[in-house]
């Protein structure tokens, strides 16, 4: 089997499917159109994010059989497209679940210690001891909305911390030893911290917005490692303003482009000058799940996958 390689990735990959009889091709340079006029040889391809693998793609990808996506995510692919193509799709939440449990915990910490701002201040000659008290874990309830992969791997992260974790999911069931599943009027009338674990789908676009904040009975913490639109942006920064969310982690936006690349390409929204500009705000760009080890354990996923189905 012919398989294009869109995006770089660990060299492992290529290696075990090369050494299962796999033919490996690498192009990290081509466009859309570029590679549009060349899949139909193709019977897998590998991506990250670079290229959009939309409806005119498929159609055109005659002889595909697989899409291993190195990620968890994929809304760059038109799912039900390829389903009717008979193409299988291999994505890898297995392999960063670990990394973005351990960024939204780190994010939540240092929200909580003020640990960003007090680290500028001390830097600018700043000793600011009972400005910077902060806040403890213990005794809190952290809220959970989506609870596969990425949310389970934080509510075992927090299982330390003697707090209450409760999930949210529109799948029944999901609850385990590390967190307790609700409904959602109970999960807003308890949480002090709302972390999200959800995919980017037709339902999550936007889903956290004024009115579902305002629907919350206590002010809360909020961390987002999941997908930037998921968050109606005008409305977490007037949230922020008004103390309805006490601070944020953010390591996605609104604002990404699909490729999660060249945030500042374009004129910089009002909305996010002011995330910017928050000392309470902690923003990363989009590297929850990018640690050493995940580029190995996702690359592992994927083969492993393609393996299992086609050797």
């Amino acid at each position: 089997m012919k398989v294009l390689h869109l995006d770089t990735n660990h060299p492992l990959l290529i290696e075990q499917l090369a050494a299962a009889g796999f033919d490996n091709e690498t192009d990290y340079n081509s466009n859309q159109e570029e590679v549009e006029n060349k899949i139909h040889i193709y019977d897998g391809i590998i991506i990250r994010s670079r290229i959009r693998i939309d409806e005119q793609f498929l159609r055109k990808a005659t002889k595909l059989k697989f899409i291993g996506r190195v990620g968890a995510g994929l809304e760059n692919i038109n799912m039900e497209v390829a389903k009717e193509l008979g193409i299988k799709l291999f994505n890898a939440p297995e392999g960063n679940r670990n990394a973005v449990g351990e960024q939204a915990l780190g994010m939540l910490l240092s929200l909580f210690n003020n640990l960003n701002r007090a680290d500028k201040e001390v830097r600018n000659g700043m000793w600011k001891r009972e400005e910077n008290r902060g806040l403890e874990l213990e005794g809190k309830t952290v809220g959970i909305i989506g609870y596969g992969n990425m949310g389970k791997a934080f509510a075992k992260k927090l299982k330390g911390f003697d707090v209450d974790v409760l999930c949210y999911d529109i799948v029944g069931g999901v609850s385990d030893d590390n967190a307790r599943q609700v409904g959602i009027l109970e999960f807003k009338k308890k949480v002090d911290v709302v972390s999200l674990h959800t995919p980017q789908t037709p339902e999550t676009m936007g889903m956290i917005n004024k009115e579902f904040i305002d629907s919350f009975q206590k002010s809360f913490w909020f961390i987002n490692t999941a997908r930037g639109k998921s968050v109606v942006t005008s409305d977490l920064v007037e949230a922020l303003k008004s103390g309805k969310i006490l601070g944020a982690g953010l390591d996605v936006l609104e604002y990404e482009k699909a490729s999660f690349e060249n945030l500042f390409s374009d004129e910089m929204p009002k909305a996010l000058r002011y995330l910017i500009a928050s000392d309470n705000v902690l923003l990363t760009p989009h590297i929850a799940g990018w640690t050493i080890e995940s580029k190995e354990k996702l690359a592992q996923t994927i083969v492993d996958k393609i393996k299992a189905e086609f050797s």
